[in-house]
């Protein structure tokens, strides 16, 4: 076989080109005091303490999908808990702002655990509500928040005590913020949240598991928009219940579907200007409510139409009496089937005869009501797709789980996501590990991408792929987990007669290095040509089970498959 190491191409990490933006704007924002108007200085300090929330609240709803509207709540919950420890405890203002953090961390979980439950509107509402609770209690707990009246807030100690100190310090914040939710975006724990995003269920099979990632993600996103309470407090002089208006929260999250999903300028961007845009347009700031919503309901609606190496043969996967009902119907009936490494094992049966449903029980999508997975001698859990990747079973699906928005390459680094070493921190901070396992999954994916020939669309974007492309790609996607056994679901369906002969050649080569195929295909010549051994479904049982010339020979496939 050919050495891929020697002819792939090397990737590089793209960086100088896209940071340059971000100079600019660093360096304008910079020099804006020379301009020695303060009041565009108390502006321009207020647009970058927003984005100190929005920098977070970006990795939750652009990159997350998940519709999170009410984070003004996290602002009101860091400005009092900063106003409160420096002006009632006289502690100082950093280790307060500190706290501010802490609290906004942790309520940021509690906001966000709905989500790993509740879908698109119902979320938005649940942090709607946490929002209306917040201000409400700060209304009532008046010894504490002085009420309707309200609490002074808290100052920076020199030489942050000045308005343009004031300014540089947010800005450094802001910039820091920007750094941090970067390199996380650019992590595979940001291709985790976007394949969550998009295709939750092909997500799941390569072990990326959302309840440990949205903990790790709203933890940050809590942190730094309980420190932009905290910042926000300062600017203010004195916060009331009545600064953390329902206008804040769209303007929060209409700055990211403005800014756009998977970007990080955008919503900076967006930030920025509709910061500015009512200091420009004082006549409009009346109807501010009005337009934020208009535009809110339009935005939303169009993102929900748009949203839908060479190893020994190692132990068999074997399926052992399996029965799954759904409902009154029986999908699987006492199903045994045992899959070897090294080999290729096909899987057919008329339409409904329970093929896909046995790779779904296989890879934890569906949980039966009697029998085991065994791989080896170890029962693997049921119901749990997110732990199969760790077993190395990598699948594919009828219908292609693509990310469409993101590249191929992208796409293809998904399948590696439990390979990394890397924690959250670590890619938080961009350490050299981080930097390490993202050079060597970037080199590893385009490995997988020569394999299939589509090395030279790594750049393009998913939803500009035809078809087969698509098929191919979700091929190479399994391969970054160097998987013991690949389940491959229909890969043939709508290919041309070229394109089968290519994905029998690339099957019949990932047999060749220990990997057991699962193959499950209509098309019977494909099946005979290329299986060691065939099971037949019918009905949800095995109708026949040999060798193709022994299928092809029997009598009740005969009749009920093959249509002789």
């Amino acid at each position: 076989m050919t050495d891929l190491a020697a002819v792939a191409p090397r990737v590089r990490p793209r960086m100088p080109r896209a940071i340059l933006p971000f100079l600019v704007l660093f360096v304008l924002a910079a020099a804006l005091p020379l301009t020695g108007n303060e009041y565009w200085g108390i502006i321009a300090t207020r647009a970058a303490i927003y984005w100190v929330l929005v920098s977070g609240l970006n990795l939750v709803v652009g990159y997350g999908g998940q519709l999170a509207i009410g984070y003004v709540s996290l602002l009101t919950l860091g400005a009092y808990t900063t106003s409160v420890l420096c002006q009632r405890l006289g502690l100082p203002m950093m280790p307060a702002l500190a706290a501010g953090g802490a609290v906004g961390a942790v309520f940021g979980v509690l906001v966000g655990l709905p989500a790993l439950r509740l879908r698109t509107f119902y979320f938005a509402m649940a942090t709607l509500g946490f929002a209306t609770i917040v201000t409400q209690v700060a209304l009532a707990w008046t010894s504490v928040t002085g009420g309707g009246v309200g609490v002074p807030g808290p100052t920076l100690p020199a030489p942050f005590d000045s308005p343009w100190g004031f300014y540089f310090a947010c800005l450094a914040v802001a910039v820091a913020c920007t750094w941090l939710t970067a390199n996380i975006a650019h992590s595979r724990f940001g291709r985790g949240l976007v394949a969550i995003r998009d295709a939750e269920v092909a997500a799941e099979a390569y072990g990326v598991s959302k309840p440990t990632l949205f903990i790790a993600v709203f933890l940050f996103s809590g942190a730094v928009a309980g420190v932009a309470g905290g910042l926000f407090a300062d600017l203010q002089s004195y916060i009331t219940p009545d600064a953390f208006t329902f206008d804040l929260s769209v303007l929060f999250f209409i700055a990211i579907l403005v800014g756009g999903r998977n970007s990080i300028l955008g919503p900076l961007l967006a930030t920025i200007l509709l910061t500015i845009l009512p200091e420009v347009a004082a006549p409009l700031v009346a109807w501010s409510t009005f337009l934020y919503a208009a535009l809110l309901l339009v935005i939303v609606v169009a993102v929900l139409a748009a949203v839908l190496p060479d190893r020994a043969h190692g132990p068999p996967l074997a399926i052992e009496g399996v029965r799954l009902n759904f409902g009154g119907l029986r999908a699987i009936d006492d199903l045994t089937l045992d899959l070897r490494a090294g080999e290729v094992h096909g899987l057919i049966g008329p339409n409904g005869s329970g093929k896909t449903t046995t790779l779904n029980v296989i890879c934890g999508f569906a949980t039966p009501q009697r029998g085991r997975i065994m791989l080896g001698a170890q029962v693997l859990p049921l119901g749990q797709p997110n732990t199969r990747a760790a077993h190395r079973i990598a699948r594919t699906f009828q219908t292609p789980r693509i990310i469409g928005e993101v590249s191929v390459l992208d796409n293809v680094m998904i399948g590696g996501t439990i390979t990394g070493t890397a924690s959250f921190a670590e890619a938080m901070l961009s350490l050299p590990r981080q930097r390490r396992d993202e050079t060597e999954l970037r080199e590893r994916a385009m490995l997988a991408l020569h394999t299939i020939g589509l090395e030279g669309l790594a750049a393009v974007r998913c939803d500009r792929l035809q078809h087969s492309e698509l098929r191919f790609l979700e091929i190479a996607r399994a391969l970054m987990l160097r998987p013991d056994f690949l389940l491959l679901d229909e890969p043939a369906a709508g290919l041309s007669v070229e394109e089968i002969r290519h994905l029998a050649a690339l099957v019949r080569g990932i047999c060749a290095r220990g990997t057991g195929v699962l193959l499950v295909e209509h098309h019977a010549d494909l099946i005979f040509d290329l299986c060691d051994r065939v099971t037949v479904l019918n009905l949800g049982r095995v109708l026949a089970a040999g060798t193709p010339s022994e299928i092809r020979a029997h009598r009740e496939v005969v009749s009920a498959y093959l249509g002789g």
